[in-house]
């Protein structure tokens, strides 16, 4: 994402008032001196975090069903065979990962 995307963004978020106006004088700052990768890990104050989680997608290229499991292995950094694993054995418990996949399939947006 560019510096001008990334301060779009913010401004946004400002402006909706999910960033108080200091949370947003930080992270422009971060932005504007080449540290705005928004990566959760970067931000030792937790700002960013929830910008994170907004990349969350389901994967168009590694996909069998949805592209859930590829999507969160991008996401995660796991291989995607690990995380068709644990929803394979999250389905043993009561169904828990049927729930989960079909859940995240429908409110995470396609990439």
């Amino acid at each position: 994402m560019s510096d001008s995307e990334e301060l779009g963004r913010l401004a946004d978020l400002h402006q909706r008032g999910a960033l108080s106006d200091e949370e947003f004088a930080r992270a422009k700052a971060r932005v504007l001196e080449g540290h705005g990768s928004g990566k959760a890990g970067d931000n030792p104050d937790g700002l960013g975090q929830g910008l994170a989680l907004n990349r969350l997608r389901r994967s168009r290229d590694d996909r069998w069903l949805g592209g859930v499991c590829g999507g969160l292995a991008r996401f995660t950094g796991l291989e995607a065979w690990a995380v068709r694993l644990l929803f394979a054995l999250a389905l043993l418990f009561a169904g828990t990962g049927a729930l989960i996949y079909l859940l995240l399939w429908i409110f995470v947006p396609q990439e």
